[in-house]
């Protein structure tokens, strides 16, 4: 028998088999991937399974400005004994800003506090107590030393503008456990001092549906634009005219049905009339007991501010929000963990403002039953020299080295990974980059970020371009 084929049989079978290669990228096109089955572009924030078992929400503290390691959670006994010196291999190139190639010691007292005997600074009293619960990352490292590109590239993994940011991912990939709430929630600068550099572009959704960028709550009047109704407004009425909206947008709609953005706006609507009967009693903090309100720090003058929105970022992960994320801190360098000038007046005010609310927050959900499915995590765009800048009291912008911590389900607590040379000045053993970070939020979510992939331009993006490695030695 001739199993032979003709030139004109090879090419016809070809044919076919990229025929339906094709046909298949048509029926499943590439915003539904693999990595998210169950995915509907009807229903995108409907509740979708993960790779694997993973926490249910995230909390991400942003100490927006670059916080300093060496004055929080990496003590640097020699740095203490050799303030003033000269730093051997100081790198003008390293910050943003000249400095003076000198030492400077942490103003700042450190003791060892938990089982783990972790070294913390003494700014920070109430969430030290938690230290056995925390697993901290001391040998981060960013490529980026001026805060938007920084920042973006913390957000996003990458230092340009664009790209979908890391609560926006998640959203894509496991969707919401509320119908009545955003899946991605973002609270800005409790003081009114401000958004951070970039503004609401830190937590868009870049190429991803609108749909899946996160919603902004105001510190101040109304949390949401519009979330009440006005007066001369039913529900009734409202629901009427909604409806005569989503009829002429689906009309459209089948006129141009290759418009995700359109499906976006449809869901985006629907959610904000269902805001409207959900959200005002999850975004007051009025149904809470005195001693709660208390613990959060309701009644201190300094902390009561940011208490209340790890209140409320409790309150929001328990109905099912997928992912909060807190900026401490606003757009002008004094009004952030920007500590250029004095690192101890700068670190003093801001950790006084957090403090409270974060120690409240970890306790709380402990106390609930909640911490094992959220996961907590704490850090800004980059660290801090070690040596000084300006009048010799500040510290200038150092994205070789700084520190994350995590905390909640999956988290092996009490645990110390990675390391920085003696000062606290470059990071030097088990190096990870930001993409390292992002790698391990979404692996203790549940989900691989090596699968968790958006087709766009003709190319599978995803958060960790094509880098990343989740940290083990922090989980359980």
């Amino acid at each position: 028998m001739n199993t032979q084929l003709s030139r004109r049989e090879v090419l016809a079978r070809t044919g076919f088999g990229c025929g339906s290669i094709a046909l298949g990228s048509l029926l499943n096109p590439g915003d539904a991937s693999a990595a998210n089955v169950g995915f509907s572009p009807q229903h995108p924030l409907r509740p979708r399974l993960g790779h694997f078992h993973g926490v249910k929400n995230v909390i991400w503290i942003v100490m927006n400005g670059g916080s300093s390691q060496v004055d929080t959670w990496d003590y640097k006994p020699e740095l203490q004994k050799r303030n003033g010196e000269t730093l051997e291999g100081a790198d003008p190139r390293t910050g943003f800003f000249k400095t003076s190639g000198k030492l400077l010691a942490s103003p700042f007292q450190f003791a060892q506090y938990g089982e783990s005997g972790t070294w913390a600074s003494e700014i920070f009293p109430h969430t030290c107590q938690h230290v056995d619960d925390m697993a901290f990352v001391h040998s981060c490292y960013s490529r980026s030393n001026n805060h938007s590109p920084a920042l973006f590239e913390m957000n996003t993994g990458m230092s340009r503008m664009g790209f979908p940011c890391v609560g926006s991912w998640l959203t894509y990939g496991l969707g919401s456990e509320n119908d009545n709430l955003p899946g991605f929630v973002v609270m800005t600068d409790a003081q009114g001092r401000g958004l951070p550099k970039n503004h609401a572009q830190n937590w868009g959704s870049g190429f991803l549906p609108g749909v899946f960028q996160g919603t902004r709550v105001k510190e101040r009047g109304s949390p949401v634009d519009n979330l009440l109704p006005v007066a001369s407004m039913t529900p009734a009425r409202q629901r009427k005219m909604l409806d005569v909206a989503n009829r002429l947008n689906r009309r459209h709609q089948q006129q141009f049905p290759d418009q995700p953005e359109l499906e976006a706006r449809i869901e985006a609507l629907e959610l904000a009339f269902r805001m409207q009967v959900a959200a005002p009693g999850i975004l007051s903090v009025k149904g809470e007991t005195a001693q709660t309100q208390a613990m959060y720090g309701m009644g201190h003058p300094q902390a009561k501010f940011f208490g209340r929105q790890c209140l409320i970022a409790r309150k929001l992960v328990e109905s099912g929000v997928r992912f909060v994320q807190i900026y401490s801190g606003g757009t002008g360098n004094s009004q952030s963990w920007d500590g250029h000038s004095d690192i101890d007046r700068n670190h003093r005010q801001f950790a006084a403002e957090i403090d409270q609310g974060v120690g409240a927050l970890l306790t709380d959900l402990k106390q609930r039953g909640m911490l094992r499915d959220t996961l907590i995590v704490c850090g800004g765009e980059f660290g801090r020299t070690s040596d000084s800048q300006g009048d010799g009291a500040g510290r200038d912008h150092n994205p070789n080295a700084f520190t994350w911590w995590f905390a909640g389900g999956g988290i092996k607590g009490g645990t110390h990974f990675g390391e920085t040379d003696e000062f606290g000045y470059k990071s030097v053993k088990n190096r990870r980059h930001l993409h390292d970070l992002h790698a391990t939020i979404l692996h203790l979510c549940g989900l691989n970020h090596e699968a968790l992939t958006y087709r766009f331009n003709g190319r599978d993006f995803r958060l960790t371009d094509v880098e990343g490695e989740v940290i083990r030695d922090i989980l359980v």
